[in-house]
This record gives C-alpha cells, sequence and structure tokens, in this order.
C-alpha cells in the first residue's frame, strides 16, 4: 500500500484539488432536488412527497441529457489550452452556449409534452398525478437557465477554474432552501403552495445562478485571452459537430443509466405509493453521492484530456488509475455510511414511519452498489477526456437497458420481491457497466501507451 501511495502521492493530490470544487458544485445539481424533497416530505405529506418522486424520475432523465450535453465542450477546452490555443476556447463558448440554449428549448418542450401525454397513462395514484403535472412543467421551464450555467461552468472548469462554480452552486442551494419553504409552507403572507412552491424556487435559483456565473466568466481577467475569439454570431457547423460528437454520447451514456433509475420509480409507483416516495428517499440519498462522484469523474475528465492533448499517456494512465482509488475509498465510506444509518437518514425527508421502514432496506441496497457507481462514473469520465464516447455508450445501455432493468423487473414484479426486487436488478446493471468500463480503459490506455514513440536523448 505504501508502494502504491508513493507512486500515485502526486497526482492524487492533483486531482483532489481539481476534483473538490467540482464535486460540491456537481452537487449542487443534487441538493436542489434533496432540498425540494425534504420541504415536500416535512411540509407537503407523503401523497406530495409521491409526487415529487413521479416528476423527478421523469424530468431527471431530460436533466442528465441537457448536463451530458453540455459537457461536451469540456474535454476540447482542456484540449486546446494545453496546447495554448486560446482563441479556439472562446470560439468553442459561443458555440456551446447556442447548443445549450436549443437543448434547454426542445427539452422544456419535451417536458410540456409529457406532463399533457405521458403522466396520464402510468398507471399512478390520480392524487399523486395531478400534483406532479404542475411542479414538472416549472422543472422543465428552469432547465433552459440551468444549462445556460452550466455552459460557463464547464468553459470554466476546462480552463482549471472550478471554485467560482463551487461557491455559486452553495449560495445557490441555500437561495433554494429558504424560498422553498417559504413557498411551500406560505409564510410572510404568501400563501402556501405546496409542490409548486419547490418548483417555483428552482426555477428562481436556477435564473440567478446563470446570470452570476456568466457575469463572472465575462468580467474576470482571468479569461480575457480565451474570449477574444467569442461572439454570439460566430457559430460554426464544425465546431457544433465536434461538441456534439462527444456531449450526445455523453449525454446518451447518462440517459440509459437515469432513465433506468426513472422507470424503475415507475414501475415501484405500480407497486404503492408507499413504496414510491421511500425510492424517492432512497434514491435521492444514493445520488447525492453519485454526484459526487460524477464530480470526481469531471475532473478525471479534465486531466485526462489535459494528458491527452499532449501525447502524455503515461501520465494520463497513471492520473487516471489514481482517480479510480479516490473514488473507491469515498464510495466504501458512503457505503459504510449507509449502513450504519439506514434507519436513520430517512428521517431527513418524511416521518412516514411505513415510508422510512422500507426506505431503510432500500439503502442497505444502495451501499452495495455504491463501489460499482463510483466506478463506472470514472470511468466514463477517464474515456470521455480521451475522446472514446462511442463504446462507453453502448456499454451503459446493455448495462442498464439489457441487463439491469429486465432483471429487476422480473425480480421485482413477476416474482413478487416487490422494491427490492427491482433495486436487485439496477445494482446488476451497475456492476456490468463497472467492470466493462474498467476493460475498456484498460484496453485505450494500453494501446496508446504502445503506439508512444519513445525518442532517446541526444548526448
Amino acid at each position: 500500500m505504501k508502494s502504491i501511495y508513493q507512486k500515485y502521492k502526486g497526482h492524487y493530490f492533483d486531482n483532489l484539488n481539481l476534483a473538490i470544487p467540482v464535486v460540491i458544485s456537481q452537487l449542487g445539481h443534487t441538493l436542489v432536488q434533496t432540498s425540494d424533497t425534504i420541504i415536500v416530505g416535512h411540509f407537503a405529506g407523503t401523497v406530495s412527497l409521491a409526487a415529487v418522486s413521479l416528476a423527478n424520475s421523469i424530468f431527471v432523465i431530460l436533466l442528465v441529457i441537457g448536463i451530458g450535453v453540455s459537457y461536451g465542450i469540456t474535454p476540447l477546452i482542456a484540449q486546446h489550452n494545453g496546447r495554448d490555443n486560446y482563441a479556439e476556447c472562446g470560439q468553442l463558448l459561443s458555440n456551446s452556449l447556442f447548443i445549450n440554449v436549443l437543448t434547454g428549448i426542445i427539452l422544456f418542450t419535451v417536458t410540456i409534452v409529457g406532463s399533457i401525454l405521458l403522466l396520464n397513462h402510468l398507471h399512478q395514484t390520480p392524487a399523486v398525478v395531478s400534483q406532479a403535472k404542475p411542479f414538472l412543467f416549472l422543472l422543465g421551464l428552469s432547465i433552459i437557465p440551468m444549462l445556460i450555467f452550466n455552459t460557463f461552468k464547464q468553459f470554466a472548469e476546462g480552463l482549471g477554474f472550478t471554485k467560482q462554480a463551487m461557491l455559486i452552486s452553495i449560495w445557490g442551494n441555500v437561495l433554494n432552501v429558504c424560498v422553498g419553504i417559504v413557498f411551500v409552507k406560505g409564510l410572510f403572507g404568501i400563501s402556501p403552495m405546496g409542490v409548486k412552491g419547490v418548483g417555483y424556487s428552482t426555477l428562481i435559483d436556477r435564473c440567478l445562478m446563470a446570470l452570476v456565473m456568466s457575469m463572472y466568466v465575462f468580467k474576470s481577467v482571468n479569461f480575457k485571452k480565451y474570449l477574444k475569439g467569442f461572439y454570439l454570431t460566430n457559430i460554426s457547423k464544425v465546431r457544433c459537430l465536434q461538441i456534439l460528437s462527444i456531449g450526445a454520447p455523453v449525454a446518451m451514456q447518462y440517459a440509459f443509466e437515469i432513465s433506468a433509475f426513472s422507470a424503475a420509480a415507475v414501475i415501484i409507483g405500480t407497486i404503492g405509493y408507499h413504496e414510491q416516495a421511500a425510492h424517492q428517499v432512497a434514491i435521492n440519498l444514493a445520488s447525492i453521492t453519485y454526484m459526487m462522484a460524477s464530480g470526481l469523474s469531471a475532473a478525471a475528465a479534465i486531466k485526462s484530456g489535459n494528458y491527452f492533448g499532449v501525447s502524455d499517456h503515461q501520465k494520463l494512465r497513471h492520473s487516471a488509475i489514481s482517480s479510480y482509488h479516490i473514488v473507491i475509498a469515498f464510495m466504501c465510506c458512503t457505503a459504510i455510511l449507509f449502513t450504519l444509518l439506514n434507519h436513520v437518514l430517512p428521517w431527513i425527508y418524511t416521518s412516514d414511519t411505513m415510508v422510512i421502514g422500507i426506505a431503510a432496506q432500500l439503502l442497505i441496497i444502495a451501499a452495495l452498489f455504491q463501489l460499482f457507481d463510483g466506478t463506472q462514473v470514472v470511468g466514463l469520465g477517464i474515456l470521455r477526456g480521451m475522446g472514446d464516447v462511442n463504446i462507453p455508450t453502448l456499454i451503459t445501455f446493455l448495462a442498464y437497458w439489457v441487463i439491469g432493468l429486465p432483471v429487476g423487473y422480473v425480480l421485482g414484479i413477476i416474482l413478487h420481491l416487490g422494491v427490492k426486487g427491482v433495486w436487485y436488478g439496477l445494482v446488476l446493471g451497475l456492476m456490468v457497466s463497472s467492470i466493462l468500463l474498467f476493460f475498456r480503459f484498460q484496453f485505450i490506455s494500453k494501446r496508446n501507451e504502445d503506439k508512444t514513440v519513445m525518442i532517446p536523448a541526444q548526448d
């Protein structure tokens, strides 16, 4: 262990220094949903909590598609910055902003269609559906400012500036909690809004975050040399395709995984609303650790992109392996936390004892898949930094939709294992994804190392 630590020590510190602000910033996306869930669970009741679960299970698919598309710029920025192509970074930002705003509008339109057509045909409790519809509409509208925020966030992070987005995310979540409580509870003369209250607070929060992040990028001296190529009218088909060639597969990777969990929520909703509410509690806790691992993944993508840009494949490999070590250590800690506090953590979200009992059982299963969840998302980030996105996309589809979800349906519904059976299938999907992505990384990185021509130094 000591020799391994000495070998990777430099990369541990470099990666953590970059990753920690990204982790906190990434966590902001999930903490919005977490705060919404907690506020609704305590102030609006179990039916409202189930409505949040139903709406989030649909919206989160659109959310990760948008986030995935916005990730397309980061490896390109990291690679061009490594080559000192500063003007190209600004031009990529112009095209990324165009793509993300357009993506946000499309996803909002899909949300409207989904809230009108889809929710009535999922065999859910009618009271749950009626509360989920207006909440889903407000979430869909909030995705446009969220993607504007993400455009500038990914640009800054690709250049190694990670702390500013972290601070904006922290204060944004504080605002979301405060405004959410006021709207849901009905304070200071405002009528209680129920589930719609957290929808409005989320929309306000994301609009302000987009405004502050964009102002930071345009006003900071750190980006002046990069923004010389930035013009809103400087839209290039070639650059758009470059961004989408990375962003679209990444969006599909996230969508395949998250949509499997969302489909699981719908399947569980056919069992009962207590089970659906318990699933929301457990999956929200698991998603917090997932988004933290996703932050490590984003940092790994930036480091991989830097080393890949200058063809230093040995350092790339060492940096990637150190990222695997970090996420394994972190997810082992969260697995222990879920196991020891499985009856305590659900109380954060609800006081319904039936929901707490079911959620406590699910957290034991969540502890089991922590390791697989962390390693698979870091594997995706490393491969994304190396420009390898198509095969990983196929891997995620195979793992979640060909293996994980069908097995979960068979175990949970056909074999009557209930909500736990559905979750066992999800564990299997995560395990398959984790293992196959690691093998893919090993194959690609060793192949690149073998192709590197070493020129001996001249005397």
